[in-house]
């Protein structure tokens, strides 16, 4: 029997015990409660998902799914080869994951020891941060810019400052292993310059590219991977084919580094149902490529409506979403005047995002009654 003093707690990680929780959107369904309005009456633009969901393919797919009682394939070969199609790169260079987020944790864990170093370039994806505090590294915040774009120059200043410093050891003290840059970024939509990557590929880093939101932009730089060995693009089906309920993301790694990653991953990472219901939206992408030309389209409507509107200043987006800097009243009040009519939208009020609203863009329908509503706050 242990002793009655002993204290589990004692044994925790220290870097674990001090680390805040990420801060998650609330379900649907406790979103519904909480607003006393049944769900489709909610028009929901905080979380940059897609409002006309996945291909009609996707649920008929699952329903008729045979092998759901056994485990998946562990190398996800069906869905590789599809998204080898796809993406034009070969599959030995692709690795699917439970969402984007497992990658980010993954590339983690294969370079981060305690006390290692990675850039993050906010404001942008809280997750970048978050995984690196769970796996004991130091985060480096390089802020960017008043429009969003990165300060090149200050990430290249930290790798000559470690330069300066080295000690005869193989690698200089304090110099950060990775980097990671968002391209759209969230939660502004601005993208990375072809220059600013290949000065960041110049560096003695992996750079971690994340493409989350490419499909609404274009000009993915996937394809650079093979050329490139410090280079690692990061993609998802949350976004662009309405699965982020199933969460099936993958990444593109060069092939040293791939190697290594699937020593460890987890074996059956990626379920059944994912793996099928990405498999079908692939042999399905013109449809969805479609609905991802119809959200630009809207997403290029609203935008003059927002600037229209003298208490808000909307910044450039080629994202599924518009940020939005809120002057002369509290961005909390729009919010929850929004949320009382039953619109859901991103609130910030953090370093570089201070009075900031993030909306999601939706079908005609839900960006007209937004609109209704602001004009009338």
């Amino acid at each position: 029997m242990a002793s009655a003093t002993f204290n589990p707690n004692q044994l925790i990680r220290p870097n674990i015990s001090g680390l805040k929780p990420y801060t998650p959107i609330l379900p649907f369904e406790v979103l519904s409660e909480q607003l006393h309005r049944e769900p489709g009456d909610i028009v929901k633009l905080d979380a940059n998902e897609n409002p006309y969901g996945p291909s009609p393919r996707v649920a008929e797919a699952l329903a008729e799914a045979p092998y759901l009682h056994i485990y998946p394939d562990p190398e996800s070969r069906r869905l590789r080869t599809a998204l080898a199609d796809y993406t034009g790169l070969p599959a030995e260079y692709l690795l699917v994951g439970l969402g984007a987020d497992e990658l980010i944790d993954l590339i983690m864990r294969l370079f981060i020891e305690p006390g290692d170093r990675i850039v993050n370039c906010p404001p942008t994806f809280g997750m970048y941060a978050f995984d690196a505090d769970v796996n004991g590294a130091e985060v480096v915040n390089v802020w960017r810019r008043p429009d969003f774009s990165i300060d090149i120059e200050q990430i290249e200043a930290l790798f000559t400052a470690a330069d300066a410093s080295q000690n005869g050891s193989s690698r200089p003290a304090g110099q950060p292993k990775l980097i990671f840059v968002t391209s759209p970024n969230n939660p502004d939509g601005s993208l990375l310059s072809d220059g600013d990557l290949k000065r960041l590929l110049a560096l003695p880093a992996v750079i971690v590219l994340d493409e989350a939101y490419i499909e609404f932009s274009g000009g993915s730089r996937i394809h650079w991977v093979e050329p490139y060995p410090n280079l690692i693009v990061l993609r998802t089906f949350s976004k662009w084919a309405g699965l982020a309920g199933l969460r099936v993301g993958y990444g593109a790694f060069p092939l040293d580094l791939i190697a290594q990653l699937w020593k460890i991953k987890q074996p059956y990472n990626v379920p059944v149902s994912g793996q099928l219901a990405a498999e079908v939206s692939l042999q399905d992408r013109d449809r969805l490529l479609q609905t991802v030309a119809r959200l630009v389209e809207q997403r290029e409507r609203f935008y003059p409506i927002l600037a229209e509107i003298d208490w808000l200043k909307p910044y450039p987006s080629q994202a599924n979403f518009i940020l939005c800097r809120v002057e002369g009243r509290p961005a909390a009040e729009v919010k929850q005047r929004l949320a009382t009519a039953g619109i859901l939208v991103r609130y910030y009020n953090s370093p570089g995002l201070n009075d900031c609203l993030r909306i999601s863009i939706g079908t005609p329908a839900q960006m007209d009654r937004l609109e209704r509503v602001l004009k009338t706050l």
